[in-house]
């Protein structure tokens, strides 16, 4: 695991440039550090050690020098690919996967990007071509960003670094803003910072010439099979979990495990060949899971390693945390991640997460709703328009909602897991707005796509575009590698998803449960009661705090803040925590939503 930056052209200060690039991601790498300059690119790399710990240093040349690699990640089915490769002909020093795709791109060229197993964003300059070829993993577990700037190209493994190369203007994106409010997370191609891009997950790039030219190489599609029982599919998913896991814990280093109360860490912490698990709750028994991890790694006979995180501690962190996530991330459990990272860095560097399942198998609560709101939806469009209606002007009673959300298609209430401001609460709440905006512009294609799909399938596939890779996985890997630590996640792995997306759809959400499949599965390794334990996620008291004096007036003070008064309507802003503080609503996700933003603002434009 490690991390990459760079930019083609030449700069007088390019050296200079270059290091102060590799140093604002050396939490990525603190092993060692590595450059490769020439007339055309400047290439920096950290490096994290975790295979052939004595060798795979890079950025790698080809055997004629032809070639330049650098790599964020890891391939674990290098070996495999590196018999194929000595079989052609191609002959190895080092023991690296970081050698397996140099080779493995001169022979296959793009081709070998479906031949890969594992979570990697890499570049490689063709120093013939004058070119940078660059791809990103399947389900876009690694970051990779860029922009282009005087046609050069600038890129990097965190936003942060480009930031550092003096033609990279800084600039808010007002309309990131925008889709953030609604989504709870950045999920344009353009990033909070304007003209800086990501690369979408399982894409490739080359660049050459001062153009980019990208192109999608897979796509993730669920074709249900009914030809097997249930059990059958429990033991074809043990079967793939089991290989995976062994494939995730190969390292020349210690792996550990992160350990919840829910079914998807439990199971990979049943199935883990280490010894340590690691945990972090909160000083409220409904957010605290260490007792639960404690019992279940001495029944695994493991050793579990947990924290308890003070509110003032969480609440200290916050400007920290923002500068590592690049980019406003409204979801508190980020802040848990953080610091479940931090305790586990102190004992491994890598560690095993669960990231993934619920999107594969069926496991979020709200992947129920198609089936509940079933009386509605199958009503004529004209009844269903009455009573939505009627909701409307319904007070704060049970079946408000259902009422409401029952009268809608399914593309314009589920845009994923998270759906903050509607398109009418934005308009009253922002100073001044870029765009007409709609939501379902986002999710339009996805939408189309799973068209001939039922609708809890069409939700899961929204889920793995767009919530898996703008909110999972990107906490998982900023909040790690800011402490060091590589997580592993093995549920996303190609073989666990080919079992997946064969699922029937009631194998894997049901009138009753959620990921049925998965749990008769982990049953296998885990308590019943373990196995059919409701999704929780990672419970954070931010309803709580919210509602406590100290907290309230650190948002109040930075709700009425000038950066407040320059992006949203005060008295707006104040309402929605003043109504949360006296109990009339929930407001506790709109409010942090905007009070990270305030954050990430303060972190990269006013400090």
């Amino acid at each position: 695991m490690c991390g990459i930056c760079g930019f083609t052209g030449t700069l007088p200060e390019a050296k200079t440039v270059l290091e102060r690039m590799k140093e604002t991601i050396r939490h990525r790498g603190p092993d060692s550090e590595g450059s490769y300059q020439d007339a055309g690119i400047s290439m920096g790399f950290r490096r994290l050690s975790l295979v052939d710990l004595q060798h795979g240093e890079q950025p790698m040349k080809g055997s004629k020098d032809d070639l330049v690699l650098t790599f964020n990640g890891e391939i674990y089915n290098h070996c495999e690919l590196r018999r194929q490769l000595e079989e052609k002909g191609c002959r190895f020093t080092t023991q690296s996967d970081t050698e397996v795709l140099l080779h493995g791109y001169a022979v296959w060229g793009v081709n070998l990007l479906p031949k890969l197993r594992g979570m990697f964003a890499f570049v490689i300059w063709d120093k013939k071509k004058q070119s940078v070829f660059g791809a990103r993993d399947p389900f876009g577990i690694k970051p990779f960003y860029y922009t282009i700037q005087k046609k050069q190209l600038i890129y990097g493994s965190e936003i942060k670094a480009i930031l550092q190369h003096p033609d990279v203007p800084k600039q808010v994106n007002r309309e990131a803003l925008e889709n953030y409010l609604t989504f709870q997370y950045s999920v344009l191609p353009e990033t909070f910072f304007k003209g800086i891009f990501k690369l979408p997950s399982a894409h490739y790039f080359l660049f050459q010439n001062g153009c980019i030219q990208m192109k999608s190489y897979w796509e993730p599609r669920f074709e249900a099979d009914n030809s097997k029982t249930l059990d059958q599919y429990a033991d074809e998913i043990e079967r793939a979990v089991q290989d995976s896991v062994h494939v995730h814990t190969q390292a020349d280093v210690e792996v550990g495990s992160f350990l919840s109360s829910g079914v998807d860490s439990s199971y990979l912490a049943a199935s883990y060949p280490g010894t340590k698990t690691f945990t972090v709750g909160f000083d409220y028994s409904e957010y605290n899971e260490i007792s639960y991890a404690q019992e279940l790694s001495e029944k695994l006979h493991l050793q579990n390693y947990h924290q308890i995180i003070s509110a003032d501690t969480y609440w200290d962190s916050l400007p920290q945390i923002q500068y590592y996530m690049d980019e406003p991330l409204a979801d508190p459990a980020a802040v848990a991640l953080y610091f479940v990272s931090k305790n586990a860095s102190q004992y491994v560097k890598a560690a095993l997460s669960g990231e993934g399942a619920d999107e594969l198998f069926g496991g979020y609560n709200i992947y129920h709703e198609p089936q509940a709101l079933r009386p509605l939806t199958c009503l004529p469009d004209s009844v269903r328009q009455v009573l939505g209606k009627v909701g409307q002007i319904l007070p704060h009673i049970k079946g408000k909602n259902y009422l409401i959300r029952g009268s809608k298609y399914l593309s314009e209430r589920f845009i994923g897991n998270a759906f903050l401001f509607n398109e009418e609460e934005r308009h009253r709440l922002l100073r001044q707005e870029t765009v007409h905006y709609d939501h379902k512009e986002i999710t339009r294609d996805y939408y189309k796509k799973a068209a001939l799909w039922d609708e809890i399938t069409q939700v899961q596939y929204i889920d793995l575009n767009l919530w898996l890779v703008g909110d999972i996985l990107l906490k998982a890997d900023k909040m790690s590698m800011a402490n060091s630590l590589e997580v592993r996640v093995p549920f996303l792995d190609q073989k666990v998803y080919e079992v997946a997306r064969h699922l029937p759809t009631q194998y894997r959400v049901s009138h009753k449960q959620t990921k049925v499949a998965m749990r008769l599965a982990a049953n296998k390794h885990l308590p019943e009661r373990v196995a059919a334990k409701k999704k929780l996620g990672f419970p954070v008291p931010i309803r709580i705090w919210l509602r406590q004096e100290p907290y309230y007036q650190r948002v109040k003070e930075a709700f009425l803040s000038d950066t407040a008064k320059q992006y949203f309507k005060t008295k707006e802003l104040m309402r929605y925590l003043d109504e949360h503080k006296a109990e009339k609503a929930d407001n506790s996700r709109k409010i942090w939503a905007i009070y990270f933003f305030l954050i990430w603002h303060q972190v990269y434009f006013e400090t």
